[in-house]
């Protein structure tokens, strides 16, 4: 269960850089207002379905938040580290939409999973199953 949660982490450690990614190339479009919406995360309700999407795709992140946390140390420079962070980025969101999710669902299950600790638990059950 310990290894669960670590791997939960991972994948809400990366969900925070697909946030601000995805943060950031809203703020190339001005007219769309991201931080209000962001803040204003109530928990939702998600179907099962979604929530095994979810626990699947976090897994897959983990492995890949591990392997790019280790190349992103290895980077020289900002540079080089700005292009780890981007390529790390966009296969956090390959999986994620793969999963069959989008990445603003992914990022609201893990924001109501943070505050839910019943939700944690099923995804992480769900997850122990796959």
């Amino acid at each position: 269960m310990q290894r669960l949660t670590a791997l939960f982490s991972a994948a809400l450690l990366a969900t925070g850089l697909m946030a601000g990614t995805a943060q950031a190339q809203q703020e190339q479009e001005p007219a769309q207002d991201s931080v209000a919406t962001q803040q204003a995360a109530p928990t939702q309700d998600f179907s099962d379905e979604q929530l095994q999407q979810f626990a699947d795709a976090s897994q897959e992140i983990a492995v890949i938040s591990q392997e790019y946390t280790q190349r992103l140390q290895e980077a020289e420079d900002e540079s080089a580290q700005q292009e780890v962070r981007a390529e790390a980025n966009e296969r956090m969101i390959e999986v994620v939409e793969g999963s069959g999710l989008d990445v603003d669902t992914f990022n609201a299950i893990g924001q109501s999973i943070q505050q839910d600790p019943e939700m944690m638990q099923r995804v992480q059950e769900m997850a122990s199953q796959s």
